[in-house]
């Protein structure tokens, strides 16, 4: 009897899941299998890199739990593992009788060291492996390539041939899953055992997912192009943290997005696009998750030597208002609206003039979606050693604020010390006078916008 074993790891769906399928139904070279393993291994890899933190990991329990109910309405069921991501694939797969593994394919130097690690091992055994593209992007990172490199290193010209892709066939969730017997699996874990998790961390799993997309597209897309930056207005679709466990499709998500057609669902669909983007550079360049990707040669002060700015900046306490809300809104959701975390990058790296490590480090700490394609490219297109072909602009957080939170709503949300203060007057309190000054417990500005100005622009000056 053929059986298989499928290794979830960052597409942890049923819908439009290609190396599931092909266990199932046989393609590229895989026979059909009557029997599948559904694995996910708990690796303990991510674990002493220090990206299994609090609300990554119940967000993730909520997703095993729904992958397993999944499964098991199909007559499956999902195994867990935990330790060495390499080892437990082979116990598992010596336990089930299988001679091949299904997995999704991923960017980072990680993810690349994992696959050759399982391949050699697998064929060691005997076992083939085949790795699926367009399971975690909806155009494979080298899909697309300039005439001069190996990767696009500016988004324009990049989404210009990603938009002419086409799009392989979304995938129907299989109806029947068989796993054999004798494959042992550890409890599922659950997200009331995790501590430290934020407050306001939204539900996790497929289920969840397909439903916020539903909702998303039936009443919030349409509007997307006007309101996306519109801190107050939470006018975007919040499924960042779906995409990052791949609790669904990229693949799906752009082709139903773009059945819905308009100026809105087209630009919803160019941010996915950025997404697919930051893959592909860090496909192509994996050192850019802690390196320079076009160094600027910053002399930036250290976390040591700025320690008190980072964490009034961590805290909330910066005396900049909307910088304020932003962070204290990641304490609580572990999510930041989309403009948050650009003025909050922009602050840190060029205001304060800190190294984009130093922030990029605290946002995946909280960040449900904390991406390290997304997370680290972001942070360096703001600190001006990425992509960006304006790497010397510098988003002032009182043009920002007074631009996409006008009259003020999105901070007094967040910063309950100014709630009362009306309007536009809450994104400077430093104005207010004599008592009225004295009622507001509230910090000064840690930083005068000018003096940091002036300090990134010395630091960048060459030796």
């Amino acid at each position: 009897m053929n059986v298989s074993v499928v290794l979830f790891t960052a597409d942890l769906r049923l819908h439009d899941h290609p190396p599931l399928r092909a266990a199932l139904d046989g393609s590229r070279g895989s026979h059909a299998s009557r029997e599948v393993v559904p694995l996910f291994v708990r690796d303990r890899a991510v674990d002493a890199a220090g990206f299994a933190v609090p609300n990554r990991l119940a967000f993730l329990a909520d997703c095993l739990r729904d992958l397993d109910a999944g499964l098991r309405e199909r007559g499956g069921r999902l195994v867990v593992r935990s330790g060495d991501l390499v080892e437990e694939v082979c116990k598992v797969a010596a336990d089930a009788d299988a001679d091949e593994v299904h997995m999704a394919a991923d960017v980072s130097a990680h993810a690349h060291r994992r696959e050759r690690r399982l391949r050699r091992a697998l064929e060691a055994e005997g076992l083939r492996l085949h790795v699926h593209d367009t399971v975690t992007t909806a155009v494979a990172p080298g899909a697309v390539t300039p005439a001069s490199s190996d990767h696009f290193a500016v988004f324009t010209p990049y989404y210009g041939q990603w938009a002419r892709q086409g799009l392989r066939a979304v995938l129907d969730a299989p109806r029947f899953v068989r796993v054999p017997d004798g494959v042992g699996s550890e409890e599922l874990p659950s997200r009331e055992k995790v501590s430290g998790v934020s407050p306001g961390l939204a539900p996790g799993g497929e289920t969840e997912g397909r439903g916020r997309l539903t909702a998303w597209l039936r009443g919030g897309v349409a509007d997307y192009e006007d309101r996306h930056d519109d801190l107050a207005g939470d006018a975007t679709s919040r499924l960042s943290p779906h995409l990052h466990f791949g609790t669904l499709s990229p693949v799906e998500l752009v082709r139903r997005t773009r059945e819905v057609g308009g100026p809105g669902a087209e630009a919803f669909v160019r941010q996915v696009a950025w997404r697919d983007f930051h893959r592909q550079v860090l496909a192509a360049r994996p050192g850019a998750s802690t390196a320079d990707y076009r160094t600027k040669c910053d002399r930036w002060r250290s976390e040591r030597t700025a320690r008190e700015d980072v964490e009034a900046w961590r805290e909330g306490r910066t005396g900049y208002p909307v910088v304020d809300a932003a962070m204290r809104q990641l304490r609580h959701e572990g999510w930041m609206h989309n403009r948050g975390r650009l003025l909050t990058a922009s602050f840190l790296a060029k205001t304060l003039y800190v190294d984009w490590r130093v922030g990029a480090r605290y946002f995946l700490d909280l960040l449900v979606d904390g991406d390290v394609a997304n997370n680290q490219l972001n942070w360096q297109w703001m600190a001006g050693t990425g992509t960006d072909s304006r790497p010397n602009r510098v988003l002032n957080p009182l043009t920002q604020a007074k631009r996409y939170d006008p009259d003020g709503a999105y901070v007094r949300r967040w910063v309950s010390e100014l709630r009362e203060l009306p309007g536009a007057a809450v994104h400077e309190p430093w104005k207010l006078r004599g008592l009225e000054r004295a009622a507001v417990d509230y910090p000064d500005p840690i930083v005068d916008l000018a003096e940091g100005l002036a300090r990134f622009r010395r630091g960048r000056e060459r030796d």
